[in-house]
This record gives structure tokens, sequence and C-alpha cells, in this order.
């Protein structure tokens, strides 16, 4: 690198010019060996869908104006390239991520029927674009416009990050320029901006969540004054005044540890304190009526503010397979009616949302609720939901929650941030015809 800056002063523009043609010709085989993919990936770089010219009869330059729009209201790192079938199945997805560069979640309509997706870890959970890739092809059947559409629609609240900022995506094709005229300063520039939006995005995922757990410790709070308990009540015993003492400390303990977080995955703490003092109050409760106390059995799945759950019924959430979760007495009740369960929803992007599909940032929510209780409860209560895809990938099995970023699995990138090739290769490529759904990819198409 040295060498090459003594021979940039030098020779002035020329080298620089030189420079440049290197690098165009180091590149080049690159992009050839990508199946002609450069326009595609300058394209998505720009307005993030791309139709080639041959595919433009069975989904239009139109529909895709429309998608875009769709994505960059989203303000999601989502790609969607439409390209016809002589591309390279089996590593399409790979080669597009390689040229386009940015950290985020890749889908490609190949040819007659096929559709993939795949993402980074640092914008989806592993495994998570693939089956919603699967999920929409089998429902639209075919059709091009509602597949990508109910694609982004079911992709955006699970896409962490945010949209590409186009006025910065060039800087990295000229990276390697940069390194030789400014030594870094480029560099440096471009990942302190990264930096700066994630902290921008934590910040806005913490004061989310903080109107939700100050809306359950509230509700925390309203079940202690409830209660109606005196310690100094001639019929209360030390067990009663331990359990009050318990649940009062943890309510305390929660409103400290709000006030104090500082990032979302804080939260955790903060609903872990909830869950115990409800379980005390739970206690108390029992102990004064003179029932049997308690089993200690994890807070109701339709809504932690409900308390502990009583017994495990079978449901199925809406679009999804029937499991059994823990309720309270009242939502037993109701799924025995055949009722909608009294289910917690909060308020995102999209309007009014269960809890557990309202993004990635309610893991440490969820998380604390039902940590005491063995990590692999809530995954398996969450099958099919948002958090569910990223709970249940082997990385979050592997680390602690919320160790590193949400779920446990965060790589050195986000959603969003421009990393050139530098990105996990083994989330992408290898996929046969029928990870495509198409099957039947022989013959080619078009060029495009």
């Amino acid at each position: 690198m040295r060498t090459l800056a003594r021979r940039s002063r030098g020779a002035g523009p020329l080298a620089l010019v030189a420079a440049l043609l290197g690098l165009l010709l180091m590149f080049a085989p690159a992009a050839s060996a990508a199946g002609g993919l450069s326009d595609a990936a300058a394209t998505l770089k720009k307005g993030q869908v791309y139709v080639a010219p041959a595919m433009q009869d069975r989904f239009s330059q139109a529909q895709a104006d429309a998608l875009t729009k769709k994505i960059e209201k989203a303000d999601k790192p989502i790609f969607v390239a439409v390209v016809p079938e002589n591309a390279n199945k089996n590593t399409i997805l790979s080669d597009l991520r390689t040229l386009v560069g940015i950290d985020g979640v890749y889908a490609v309509w190949l040819g007659a029927d096929g559709f993939k997706a795949d993402a980074d870890r640092g914008a989806m959970a592993p495994g998570a674009a693939s089956r919603i890739s699967g999920a929409v092809l089998r429902a639209d059947k075919g059709d091009i416009n509602a597949t990508l559409n109910d694609f982004v629609d079911q992709a955006a609240p699970q896409t962490k990050g945010t949209g590409v900022n186009h006025s910065t995506s060039i800087a990295w094709v000229i990276i390697p320029v940069l390194l030789v005229a400014l030594a870094g300063a480029g560099v440096f520039f471009l990942f302190r901006r990264a930096k700066k939006r994630k902290e921008e995005q934590a910040r806005a995922e913490l004061e989310q969540l903080r109107r939700v757990v100050d809306e359950d410790i509230t509700a925390f709070g309203v079940e202690l004054e409830r209660l109606d308990f005196d310690p100094r009540a001639s019929d209360a015993d030390d067990a009663q005044r331990a359990d009050y003492s318990h649940a009062l400390d943890s309510y305390e303990k929660s409103k400290r540890l709000m006030d104090e977080a500082k990032k979302p995955e804080d939260v955790k703490q903060v609903t872990e304190a909830i869950e115990d003092g409800r379980f005390q109050l739970a206690t108390l409760a029992a102990r004064r009526e003179k029932r049997p106390l308690p089993e200690r059995r994890p807070p109701c799945f339709m809504d932690p503010r409900h308390g502990p759950s009583v017994k495990d019924v079978d449901w199925a959430p809406a679009g999804g397979s029937a499991r059994s979760v823990p309720v309270c007495q009242a939502d037993a009740d109701r799924v025995a009616a055949g009722l909608d369960p009294a289910v917690r929803t909060v308020d995102t992007e999209h309007g009014p949302q269960p809890y557990w599909n309202a993004g990635p940032a309610y893991a440490p929510y969820a998380g604390g609720y039902y940590s005491s209780f063995g990590g692999g409860l809530l995954p398996g209560l969450l099958v099919g939901t948002v958090l569910g895809s990223m709970m249940s990938s082997p990385a979050y099995a592997a680390a602690p929650m919320m160790e590193g970023g949400h779920g446990g699995y965060q790589d050195q990138y986000e959603g969003g941030d421009f990393t050139g090739a530098d990105f996990n290769a083994s989330d992408f490529g290898g996929f046969s015809d029928s990870d495509f759904g198409g099957g039947g990819f022989g013959g080619g198409g078009d060029d495009w």
C-alpha cells in the first residue's frame, strides 16, 4: 500500500486513472462469474428492486416501482431481483449479495416460477427469509407481483437495520482508491457513520420498549394496590409479609432498572423482575385465601400482565399451527369457548401487532418473562412468529440471549451497513431446484 501511495503522488492524475482501471479489471472476472448480475446489482444499490428486460412482460416496471416505494416506506434493507431462468440458481443469491455489497435481505424470482430469499445474520434471523419465501410462494401460486409484495410485507417487520442511504453507497465502489489516497480516512468515516446509525436504531427501539414496559410496570403496581394487604394487620403472618416484601421489592426493582436502561437488551432484567414479583403476589393471595400455594409456572403467553399461567392449552395464532401454550384461567376459558384470547398487542409501524410479531426489539421483553423456565421454552411457544424465527436459530441456542446483539447471534454488521464482499457466505448459496420452489430449471432464458 505504501508503494502505491508513492506512485500516486509521483504520477499525479495518470496514476489514479491507472489504479481505477486496474480495479475495474480486477472486478471484471467476478462480475462475469456472477452470470451477468452487474446490471442487477447496480440497480439494487439505487432502487432495491430490479427487473430484467426479459421478465418485464410478467412483472412490469410500474409494479417494480410500486414495490420499491413499499420497501422505501418500510425503510428496510430488502433487495428484490426478477431475472430469467438462465441465471445460475445455485449461486445467484451469494453472487448478488457480493456485488451489491450491503448487509440485508435478498430475494430473487428466477424464471417461470422459482422464488428464493436469504439474508445476512445482521439483517434477519438465520433461515427466516427462506421460510417466508417458501410460504408466500406456496400461497400465491406463481403470481410474481403478489408473491413479491407478500414477501416484503412479511419480511419488513422481521428485518433489522434501516434502509440504504443511497448517497453513500457509491463510496464502497471507490474505497480501494480511498485506501490508497486517504490512508483509510474514508473507511473510518463510513464505519463511524454506520456505528452512529446503529446507536440511533438502538435508542429508537429502547423508547419503543419503554412505553410498553412502563405499561407492564404500572399494571403490576395496580395489582399490588388491589391486593390491599397491610403487613401490620393482626391476621398477617410472617410468610405473608415475606411474600409482600418480595413483591414490593420486585416492583421497585423493575422501575429502577427501566429508568437505568441504556439499550434494548437491558429490558430483559426489567421483565424478569416483574415476572418474579407477580408470582409472589399470586403466592400471597393464595396464603390469604387459604388455598394451595401456586406452582411456579410461566406467565400467561397471551399477555404476561395476566400473571402466572394455570394450565397449558392447545392454541394456534392467526395463520399459524397449533401448539401448547401456558395461559391464565381467563384465557383458558376463552379458548375453550372458541373465543379469541386477550392477546397483548403493541404499536408498530404496521399497526397494532401481538408482541411476538412486533419485531426483534421485543426479544428481550419476552425473554425476561420466560428466562426462569429454560432456554428452550420460549422458542417452542413462538414457532412461526417473528421472535420464534429468531430464537429458533442454532446461534440463539448456543449463546445467552441478548449478549452481543438481538438474540445472541449479532455479526459485525447490521442491516443496511455497507460491507462489500465481507459477509458470511454460508448464509447464502448452494440452493437446489427444489429450494427455489419452481422446479424445472433446465433450458436457458433470454439474456439479461
